[in-house]
């Protein structure tokens, strides 16, 4: 039975989508449920498994062709394999056997990105059915399960347009010694969209960025004072400090509001609700993934939620709809070891919070110099919508919630 493979449905929200890699070939073997493309769209990869057990009889869109949502890609046929390929597939399997003896059973997309995160798939237990691998065991692999680095190979030949370039370093006196090589690879879908996000805030928005410092002792002092207590009370979830300044940030935007509106057109949109866009880092470029009415949120369910986007945006599972939307944004730089940038809003929102790395600096305390953990916060926001005022007191606001934590708790 033939079936047709077709694209997911997009959200409205995207128009388009591209063939990313077909992890299977026409005549190859595939079992039900097993990956068989990657769709890359602006802001996610998504992932089409097959139908049935069969093989793939044809496919009609190639790697780096745009297709639309629900179009058909590809055709499959249930049931039916190559026997040229079955023969090829055993003679593979008894090449792994071989090879090892305990190798491991993981899905395509665990074995891509293990590959590029260099994890020994032998030393990583599987939680999926009958033992099988999944992106998130590789994403949570412990330390120390990396493979051995393979033997580098040796050096591709030198291009052609290098050797003018030997020439006309020798003639100005530099000796030019080893490779230089270069190499050019097209940009990902998201990388684009990223880059095309980038230049529309920097061209459309009068941005500007004020910067503060706050002390960290005080919450330093409380988190080390009650997150064993924190954590057997959550389910093991931790106790950080991006909870504090999400819940920082959303009683200062109830008090300046303009923070969380938007512009639309010739007209401010002044939310109601705090939906707290957080920077999550990927292999693949940066994602925000939202907190829904994080006014509404404990500190326990910060953590944990931002805990959850982190390890599932590694893996590649965050949805759409998880990343749609957002009122303010939280970058975390500090994580990377910045010290100080100027990070770029997330349209349309208005504003975004820039945190970073904790220095211990010598600080003037009461006439005193004190040696106290530091950090340098900046706040990027619209100046179209947010007067320089309000956003001083704003960056503020969350300065001395964070000097004094007790004023979350009390909202002063």
């Amino acid at each position: 039975m033939t079936i047709e493979i077709k694209a997911p449905t997009f959200p409205e929200s995207v128009q388009d989508g591209t063939i990313a890699t077909w992890h299977k070939q026409p005549g190859e073997a595939v079992s039900r449920d097993e990956l068989i493309v990657d769709i890359e769209t602006d802001k996610v990869v998504l992932e089409v498994v097959a139908p049935a057990d069969g093989s793939l009889s044809e496919i009609i869109k190639g790697e780096g062709e745009t297709i639309l949502s629900n179009e058909v890609i590809a055709k499959f046929a249930a049931g039916e394999v190559a026997a040229s390929t079955e023969a090829h597939t055993a003679a593979e399997a008894d090449q792994a056997v071989e090879t090892s003896a305990n190798a491991a059973v993981a899905s395509p997309s665990a074995r891509k990105l293990a590959e590029e995160k260099g994890v020994d798939l032998s030393a990583v237990k599987g939680s999926g059915k009958d033992g099988r691998i999944t992106k998130e065991d590789v994403v949570n692999a412990p330390a120390g399960s990396s493979a051995p680095a393979a033997p580098q190979a040796a050096p591709a030949a030198a291009p052609q347009s290098a050797q003018s370039i030997t020439a006309a370093a020798a003639a100005a006196g530099v000796a030019v010694t080893g490779e230089r090589i270069e190499k050019r690879v097209p940009m990902t879908r998201m990388r684009k969209r990223i880059a095309e996000r980038l230049m529309d805030t920097c061209q459309g928005t009068a941005m500007l960025t004020t910067f503060n410092e706050v002390n960290m002792a005080p919450v330093m002092e409380l988190r080390n004072k009650y997150k064993a207590q924190f954590e057997k009370s959550h389910d093991g979830t931790r106790l950080g400090f991006m909870g504090f300044f999400v819940k920082a940030a959303v009683e200062a935007l109830r008090r300046f509001p303009a923070v969380n509106a938007s512009i639309d057109g010739d007209d401010i949109v002044y939310h109601g609700y705090q939906d707290v866009s957080v920077a999550v880092s990927t292999d693949k470029g940066l994602v925000v993934p939202v907190l829904r009415n994080a006014e509404n949120m404990s500190l326990a369910t910060v953590e944990n939620t931002i805990r959850d986007f982190g390890m599932r945006a590694q893996a590649g599972k965050l949805t759409m709809e998880e990343m749609t939307g957002g009122t303010f944004s939280i970058t975390n730089g500090g994580v990377f070891g910045s010290l100080m940038s100027t990070p770029i809003l997330n349209q349309p929102q208005a504003a975004i919070l820039g945190m970073h790395s904790i220095k211990e600096r010598p600080m003037a305390v009461d006439g005193e110099v004190k040696i106290l953990p530091m950090m340098y916060l900046a706040l990027s926001y619209d100046h179209r919508l947010i007067d320089g005022k309000d956003a001083v007191q704003f960056l503020v606001a969350i300065k001395d919630m964070i000097e004094d934590p007790a004023r979350i708790l009390l909202e002063l």
